[in-house]
């Protein structure tokens, strides 16, 4: 987008694992602002059929249904302006669906709407089925990314072994941003764009192509995978008015919610976007020019993903944040009710935070990785140096706040950001906003400013990208 005017009124989509958001950008003297919001939870969790209780599926008629209820709650007059339409949404997932039938338009009390027809299920990001034997029977991709359960090429493969049937009802697929786009664009293949691919597995970052020899040698339904483009293009034009937005307005390639999420906060080249919620990431843009290896690293805890305009993000996702705070806090809780006491898991949070601002240090070593980490599965938490002096619930609260931090800074070293950089870290979450005992872990950890209260937003980001 850069060098580019900002057109007046854009409209930003973000389809999420629990609820999707709409923000409305308008043109100001500071640059773009968000003149309304809307979000709407999905419910649309459901149970998998062939996958059993390893699935993770969600309907689509539920989550097109809080997309119209987040449109019709905007403002008709606003909706009437806008001219460009971002759409992210969660990536690795796959949707099927058939081509001429993927959705019906009908007439609204707002104006005309789609709603899904011939649609599968979204197997979203979540998704357990393919187990790690399964993933090992595969052909090895050519990809800086490692193959994983949930990614759209892994489903398509399981599907193919498992329930071939199932594949012969559709004729195209996407992630489920890519779905909407290809309806409000009535587009006959569906256009994906690198961010969304390589999230897929089986797609060079390098080359911005499928493997496709490698899938075709192992009887892949080729004709599944989408085309693709550059994040930031255009997909096409909106083929009908739809909840006032005019007819012809363009629509942006669908991308990746975590890349959005990163560009609705990140200005400078020398900041890194921390973020603590239920889990925890630590972001850095990498330099212009800058090319993942050609194959993955399994011992690495870094993924490189595929930014804006060629350039890469180096992301440590740890699968340890803030829930392992709410773990512990349930762990306190299940303690003194069975010692016959009852205290509101709030109040204990409240607690312990006022407690572990008392003590400012501790010799206790919490390494907090209850829920492992995805470069080290078998690895999970341990705690060391355990002396007397130390057991209040402040210095264990401490402790396991320091341990949460320094388990990121472990993935994405402080020499590293150094390297690459980095004078500045922005802080978001949940978690992070709450609790300050986080917050003064992080400044003592980290060698430099943060900046607090960024808010990362997807929807924010995918309408920043138009």
């Amino acid at each position: 987008a850069a060098g580019r005017p900002a057109p007046a009124c854009v409209l930003g989509i973000d389809l999420g694992t629990t609820s999707v958001k709409a923000a409305l950008l308008i043109g100001a003297e500071q640059g773009q602002v968000v003149a309304e919001s809307c979000s709407r939870e999905t419910q649309a969790h459901t149970s998998s059929l062939e996958a059993g209780p390893q699935g993770m599926e969600q309907n689509v008629q539920r989550i097109i249904k809080a997309l119209n209820e987040c449109l019709a709650a905007l403002p008709q007059k606003q909706l009437q302006k806008v001219s460009h339409i971002g759409i992210s949404g969660q990536m690795h997932g796959i949707v099927f669906w058939k081509r001429d039938k993927g959705c019906k338009w009908t007439e609204g009390g707002t104006g005309p709407a789609f709603e899904p027809e011939e649609v599968s299920h979204l197997v979203t990001w979540q998704d357990g089925r393919c187990s790690p034997n399964f993933l090992s029977s595969l052909p090895l991709p050519q990809s800086h990314i490692s193959l994983a359960t949930g990614f759209g090429c892994a489903t398509v493969y399981w599907y193919l072994k498992k329930s071939p049937d199932f594949l012969k009802s559709y004729d195209a697929a996407g992630t489920i941003q890519d779905y909407v786009v290809a309806m409000l664009c009535d587009l006959k293949k569906p256009i994906m764009s690198v961010q969304n691919a390589a999230s897929w597995g089986y797609f060079n970052s390098r080359s911005k192509s499928w493997n496709t020899d490698i899938l075709k040698k192992s009887g892949f339904p080729l004709h599944l995978l989408p085309e693709v483009g550059d994040p930031g293009s255009t997909a096409g034009r909106t083929i009908s008015a739809w909840y006032g937005i005019p007819k012809g307005a363009k629509v942006g390639i669908a991308l990746g919610d975590f890349q959005c999420s990163v560009y609705s906060c990140l200005t400078e080249r020398t900041d890194a976007v921390l973020n603590i919620s239920t889990s925890a990431q630590l972001t850095i843009s990498m330099p212009p020019g800058f090319q993942p290896p050609e194959t993955p690293d399994l011992s690495s805890a870094i993924s490189y993903f595929p930014y804006f305009n060629g350039d890469y993000l180096a992301v440590a996702a740890s699968l340890n944040g803030g829930n392992v705070l709410a773990t512990f806090v349930d762990m306190v809780a299940q303690w003194t009710e069975e010692l016959g006491l009852r205290v509101e898991e709030s109040a204990i949070y409240t607690k312990i935070i006022t407690a572990a601002l008392s003590q400012n240090d501790s010799k206790l070593s919490v390494h907090p990785t209850i829920f492992g980490e995805r470069h080290i599965p078998e690895q999970l938490a341990s705690v060391t140096s355990i002396a007397a002096s130390d057991l209040s619930l402040g210095h264990v609260t401490r402790s396991l706040c320091r341990g949460i931090v320094e388990n990121l800074s472990s993935m994405l070293p402080v020499q590293c950001l150094v390297e690459t950089g980095v004078r500045r870290i922005l802080g978001s979450g949940s978690a992070l906003a709450r609790n300050e005992v986080l917050r003064q872990e992080v400044e003592r950890i980290f060698p430099f400013p943060v900046v607090y209260g960024k808010d990362v937003d997807a929807a924010v980001g995918a309408a920043m990208v138009m």
